[in-house]
């Protein structure tokens, strides 16, 4: 017998034993589960890599006769079993964190805003940091079974794909992503009607379908505006991440924020907690403000009620990544709103005026801290960093007064750890490592690991880096895009024995992606070693608006393409969540030269670690309070920290002498059985140290500790006058 099973999309039909397979492919739990990842690896070993470990497009894809023998498999069959038992076991499950932890706030329900999100590959609503760090939040979160549901952007055409031309510069391809081989359902009210939300614009109203994404017991709720209903332009609205001029953006946030409001309000919840993630969707705390007023309370009463009840975090000291709005661009989308606040325009305007640059516009930080009642920035240095850049909105208190926290970003391990490492981890840790990754004593037995075994398993990441390599080179040649000139810049000649480094994130400018290539003799004299060479990957997007950006992905890959560094550079297009982890886990040392103090965070180097790939890095973001001095390695901060060349020129410096002295004698130092003994104890510090520390399970509690659960009255900063 078969059954049609449809979640969304194309109807799969399936063996009736086997129909459980699609509910699991449409909760992104199997995503973080070795066993559940496993069981759809089993299914058609290949198609689940050519389908970049996308269970969904898995089951599509795969041949009926497959399904049918493996539903004829008792071997399978056991373990599907196996698999549905812990499904719903997490599922239905009473006793979390949370339900031990806070018994007294039964009707805690945190909603978590933020524009973008990265759950999986499968779903690229996601550009960089941000979106990681927001999709770890998510399933964390459904791990500590915390209350929470999270609210963002449908779009339909993503964040752009990266091609490098043969000439070495970024080019953005957008493309329409394929929903039907996602998991994404629409969202439907608790009447059963799928759930839609209108939002008004000058002279017309947006209407916005609700699409969802389940994340292990969280649900992620999408605003998509690609429906009938709406004109042409609107429909386009949510097409792309971080797209469209400063008007495009305005319309964005009114969306995510006005009308993410309505989209809960819609679904029949009521939050406790309002967490903005980001000033992109501060107008949020708008629309709370507006439904109190207009239910009869005073705007002071309401203004005191959305402040306890709000959180915002800051996520970077970038003063370009703070969205700013021109005051005769808010007036067109916002008359008439002030008049529901019961505010004057010039008051509803101060509301996002910055003291420092009144004329500037509205601005959607100042907004955000001023109307929330915990602000925190995602690092010990950047909440220092922080309150010095925002201290003009609490006037009279000294800096280290300003009430701006910190918590340190962390990362999902589950999400990020390799299968090898995380058999290893299991053997000697215990196999609920993962339920007790937060505590120091755990990682104690690190120590445990004999060398040779946690060598092995290093030297098996890095090849299996290496063939991830060569696979897309060769797939890219096989479908033409990749031009003969490109083949040395693409990785071809790396080679897994060699000492390698991973330098892979945004390329903005602050990042400094060529300040390895300072001085190319003797990065040359390091590539050309034959009895200690080294090799360098570099990874990464600059946003199609920045020429700064794009310029230096130019540089970094020219030098990729020259023949004179020997093929020991290689620069990967398209970066993504899968490339990332192969890259987290396969490189040998994780490179960071970000210009101080512009490094909110930073956690790509924690997933390094995780898996056992020390840091290098400036004192910057989280490795400022990382590092200890025997864990990794550390550029000293600059001198001349005022003047950018002398600086780049100092820390080129510590660099080099650093890769000269330190690292590269001690990972080539073996002993008889040729084990680098000195190395693996870096390695191992690397972990002990660091997984603790900087996983999303510390970061979730001190958030519920910190900010979630304390209602004690924080300073208000001021109105401009």
């Amino acid at each position: 017998m078969h059954e049609s099973h449809q979640a969304s999309g194309i109807p799969v039909t399936l063996p009736g034993g086997l129909v459980r397979l699609q509910e699991l492919a449409h909760n992104l739990w199997w995503s973080w589960q070795p066993e559940a990842r496993r069981l759809f690896e089993g299914i058609d070993p290949i198609l689940w890599q050519l389908t970049h470990h996308n269970p969904v497009k898995l089951l599509q894809d795969v041949k009926p006769e497959r399904l049918t023998g493996l539903n004829e498999d008792p071997v399978f069959i056991r373990r599907y079993s196996a698999v549905l038992k812990s499904y719903d076991d997490y599922m239905a499950a009473s006793s979390t964190w949370f339900s031990s932890h806070s018994p007294q706030s039964p009707q805690t329900l945190i909603a978590y805003f933020s524009a973008e999100f990265g759950i999986h590959n499968s779903i690229p609503i996601y550009s960089g940091g941000l979106g990681i760090l927001a999709g770890d939040y998510c399933k964390e979160a459904s791990d500590l079974g915390i209350p929470l549901v999270a609210l963002g952007f449908m779009y339909p055409q993503g964040y752009f794909h990266q091609r490098i031309s043969p000439e070495g510069w970024q080019e953005a391809e957008y493309e329409p992503f394929n929903q039907v081989e996602s998991p994404i359902d629409v969202a439907s009210t608790p009447s059963g009607s799928p759930c839609l939300v209108r939002i008004e614009m000058p002279g017309r109203t947006v209407v916005a379908v609700v699409r969802q994404i389940r994340v292990g017991r969280v649900r992620l709720y999408l605003l998509d505006t690609n429906v009938t209903d709406n004109a042409p332009g609107d429909r386009e609205l949510c097409g792309r991440l971080y797209g469209g001029d400063q008007e495009v953006r305005l319309r964005q946030e009114i969306l995510l924020g006005i009308g993410g409001v309505r989209v809960l309000r819609a679904l029949g919840l009521a939050p406790s907690v309002w967490h903005v993630n980001e000033g992109h969707s501060a107008f949020l705390i708008l629309e709370r403000l507006r439904e109190l007023v207009q239910a009869g309370h005073s705007y002071a009463e309401a203004a005191a009620h959305v402040r306890q009840s709000t959180a915002f975090t800051t996520h970077t000291p970038v003063p370009a990544g703070h969205d700013v709005f021109p005051r005769d661009l808010m007036d067109p989308y916002f008359q008439g709103y002030w008049d529901q606040l019961g505010l004057t325009r010039e008051a509803f305007l101060e509301l996002g005026t910055h003291p420092d640059s009144p004329d500037a516009g509205f601005n959607m930080t100042a907004l955000a801290m001023r109307m929330s009642g915990h602000v925190n920035g995602v690092s010990r240095e950047h909440g220092r960093v922080s309150r010095g850049m925002w201290r003009s909105l609490w006037p009279g208190l000294p800096e280290e007064h300003v009430p701006i926290r910190s918590v340190t970003n962390g990362i999902h391990a589950p999400t990020w750890i390799a299968a090898e490492m995380n058999e290893l981890y299991s053997k000697y840790l215990g196999p609920e490592w993962t339920e007790h990754v937060d505590d120091p004593a755990v990682w104690q037995r690190i120590t445990d690991i004999p060398d040779g075994e946690l060598w092995a398993v290093r030297q098996a990441l890095k090849r299996k880096l290496m063939s991830h390599i060569r696979d897309r080179a060769r797939a890219g040649w096989l479908q033409g895009t990749l031009h003969a000139s490109q083949a040395l810049a693409s990785g071809t000649l790396l080679e897994p024995e060699a000492l390698t480094i991973g330098f892979a994130r945004r390329f903005a400018t602050y990042k400094r992606a060529s300040l390895i290539f300072s001085s190319l003799v003797r990065l040359q004299h390091l590539l050309h070693d034959p009895w200690r060479p080294l090799q360098i990957v570099f990874a990464g997007k600059a946003h199609p608006a920045d020429e700064p950006g794009r310029l230096f992905i130019h540089q970094v890959y020219s030098f990729c393409k020259d023949h004179g560094l020997g093929g020991r550079l290689a620069f990967l297009e398209d970066y993504d969540m899968h490339t990332a982890k192969y890259l987290v886990q396969g490189v040998d040392v994780w490179l960071n030269t970000p210009r101080p103090p512009m490094e909110a965070c930073g956690t790509s180097g924690q997933k390094a670690a995780l898996n056992g790939v020390p840091h290098l890095s400036v004192l910057d973001g989280w490795w400022q309070e990382g590092y200890d001095g025997a864990n990794g390695w550390a550029i000293p901060s600059a001198q001349n920290a005022s003047d950018a060349d002398a600086q780049d020129r100092e820390d080129a410096e510590h660099l080099y002498r650093i890769l000269e002295q330190d690292v590269i004698p001690l990972y080539y130092t073996r002993d008889r059985d040729g084990i680098p003994r000195g190395w693996l104890q870096i390695v191992k510090d690397a972990i002990r140290t660091t997984a603790p520390r900087f996983c999303a399970r510390r970061m979730l509690k001190e958030y519920m500790e910190l900010l979630y659960t304390d209602s004690t009255q924080r300073a208000s900063p001021r109105q401009t006058s």
